[in-house]
């Protein structure tokens, strides 16, 4: 009898360490709580560098301190306005501030590019080419993958893919498949070896919160261009035919390939004030905390204002920047 108590007892012991094992390893990653919410004047999206944070209007670039004090805009950032208007999310490294660019119009975008900016003077230096080879039809956000030599570029149109072009040389490298696939995908961040996509996908006139969701990226192969033969797209979505229903093929450079990343729920955004269109994403190098971008108090069509929800008392869009600090 003594010699069953004291086996029960053992098993007992083991299955609490075991338990407490299990507790201590699933410790959630995506264990943030708010700390802040802070208002700014841009819309678009959100970076830090550890000094100070910028954030990036539809076609404005803005610079705070870390006390969130306006220190700086550039209110005419494009160097060509007739070719492109918008901004998506951005992303600062070494000095300088990565940002997509493109004309957008009611869910489509043209023109697009990766613009360097200096971060000190928010003035504009380069252009990274865009590879329209690759498929991509829309940049939504930019993050720069120091660990990897990449910069990822998304693509809110058609979210299925991300983009990667090489840090150094500004090539197309390849792109991700996002399996599952995050719904309008707003803006992109990397940390760790882990790509986060802040996606516009609830529902703002039901009350229904945004996402966020993580995917790792430590194993990304070179894919690049081949030659070859691939149908012409009349829209993202849509095969472009001739006269008699034939779908149109065009013979050149083409997508090598692609790699495939198995993408996973990071967080529901329920703490926002009020659902609305959640944009941009980064994590602050001192201090840990994710800051992620939201937009409240209008009425978006297809990633375009119709105006203020003046029957909830709202006379203009109002965006904020929600502080997350790591649970410990």
């Amino acid at each position: 009898m003594n010699r069953f108590i004291v086996l029960l007892c053992g098993i007992t012991l083991l299955m609490n360490v075991s338990q407490a094992d299990a507790q201590t390893e699933c410790i959630p990653e995506n264990d943030y709580t708010l700390s802040r919410v802070v208002e700014v004047d841009g819309r678009q999206g959100i970076a830090c560098d550890g000094e100070y944070y910028y954030v990036s209007d539809t076609g404005i670039l803005y610079k705070y301190d870390k006390k969130w004090n306006l220190i700086k805009s550039n209110r005419q950032p494009f160097r060509h306005p007739e070719i492109a208007n918008h901004f998506g999310d951005i992303d600062v490294h070494n000095g300088e501030i990565y940002c997509g660019i493109e004309k957008f119009m009611y869910g489509r975008g043209y023109n697009i590019a990766i613009s360097v900016y200096d971060s000190d003077s928010l003035e504009w230096k380069r252009d990274i080419e865009w590879c329209p080879e690759s498929g991509q039809v829309e940049v939504s956000g930019i993050a720069v993958d120091v660990a990897n030599g990449l910069v990822w570029m998304s693509d809110w149109v058609d979210s299925r893919y991300v983009y990667a072009y090489d840090l150094m040389t500004g090539k197309y490298h390849s792109k991700m498949q996002c399996a599952p696939t995050p719904y309008w995908c707003q803006g992109i961040a990397v940390k760790d070896n882990k790509l986060y996509f802040s996606a516009d996908d609830g529902e703002a006139d039901y009350g229904l919160p945004d996402n966020i969701y993580t995917v790792d990226i430590s194993d990304v192969s070179y894919k690049g261009l081949k030659d070859g033969t691939e149908v012409v797209k009349e829209t993202p979505f849509s095969v472009k035919l001739t006269d008699d229903g034939i779908p149109v093929l065009r013979t050149g450079k083409i997508s090598a390939g692609a790699n495939k990343g198995r993408v996973s729920h990071f967080r529901e955004m329920n703490d926002f004030k009020r659902a609305g269109e959640i944009e941009g994403l980064c994590f602050d190098p001192s201090t840990g905390d994710l800051l992620v971008l939201n937009n409240r108090g209008a009425k978006i069509v297809f990633g375009m204002s119709q105006g203020p929800i003046v029957d909830e008392g709202y006379n203009s869009e109002i965006h904020e920047v929600y502080i997350y600090k790591k649970s410990k």
